[in-house]
């Protein structure tokens, strides 16, 4: 990979909150925005909007399945500031509601977890005949 356009990747997968804008990211790679959009998606095979886009609705659903943020947290910590925007962008990449992911994937509290321990180990009931 180009290792301008490996800059910018980086940066963008590391920063989502704060991504500039395409023509920023062009002028930090020392590029014009045309060369820069042009570069990127031979390199990656996406345009930079959408490269940008798909990492942030991956990192949201990541964010979602595997802490306890709130979706507007995950929302925030992936660059969006529409809440409705960001259920629209992530209900049409993933086919599931934003809250729908965390209601399915939440972690079980402690006690849920003992709950289903001890739902897993209780014995049979004899049954009388």
């Amino acid at each position: 990979m180009d290792p301008r356009i490996a800059v910018i990747t980086a940066r963008i997968e590391q920063s989502l909150d704060t991504v500039p804008s395409i023509p920023a990211l062009a002028a930090e790679a020392g590029l014009s925005t045309s060369r820069f959009a042009h570069l990127f998606r031979q390199e990656t095979g996406v345009a930079p909007g959408r490269y940008l886009h798909r990492v942030r609705m991956e990192r949201a659903r990541v964010l979602l399945e595997r802490t306890f943020l709130s979706v507007r947290e995950v929302m925030a910590q992936v660059g969006f500031r529409d809440p409705s925007h960001f259920s629209r962008d992530f209900r049409r990449f993933h086919g599931i509601a934003p809250s729908a992911v965390r209601g399915v994937a939440r972690p079980a509290t402690a006690s849920e977890r003992l709950d289903q321990l001890v739902a897993a180990y209780r014995p049979p009931r004899n049954k009388v005949k």
